[in-house]
């Protein structure tokens, strides 16, 4: 039973947490648009959602080599879901080197926010028909 019921809700779940890493990912972009040399990072979420969603592994980001063993491990800075962070092409580059274009990214931020809102929506309207067939309204 809980099977189903975790099979029922696995998209939405798994679409909600990429996303929130995406807004996290996006909001790090946004605090470091004066940071010298620092390029804005994005993953390709259609991409990320399908290696998510498939029961094959997704595809990795390579390991960067180590020369000490107190480093730390870079899987988690260079993936998001398994699949590797890219990034963004500056449109018009700086004299710092920097590749943020806060009015990109302030679009992208807003736009994976609504979309984080639609999801929420989403999985609450799933609960709602659960419900509903529980109670046989």
């Amino acid at each position: 039973m809980i099977g189903k019921l975790d099979e029922y809700l696995r998209f939405n779940e798994t679409a909600l947490n990429l996303r929130a890493q995406r807004q996290q990912l996006l909001a790090s972009n946004i605090a470091n648009a004066d940071t010298p040399n620092y390029k804005a990072r994005d993953i390709d979420f259609n991409s990320a959602l399908k290696g998510a969603m498939s029961k094959a592994e997704p595809p990795k980001a390579p390991e960067l080599a180590k020369s000490a063993s107190t480093h730390l491990n870079s899987k988690s800075d260079n993936a998001i879901g398994g699949i590797p962070l890219l990034y963004r092409s500056a449109v018009q580059g700086n004299v710092d080197g920097n590749t943020v274009d806060m009015d990109a990214e302030r679009n992208q931020f807003t736009d994976n926010a609504i979309r984080y809102e639609t999801g929420l929506t989403l999985i609450s309207a799933q609960i709602k028909h659960m419900l509903t067939a529980i109670q046989g309204q």
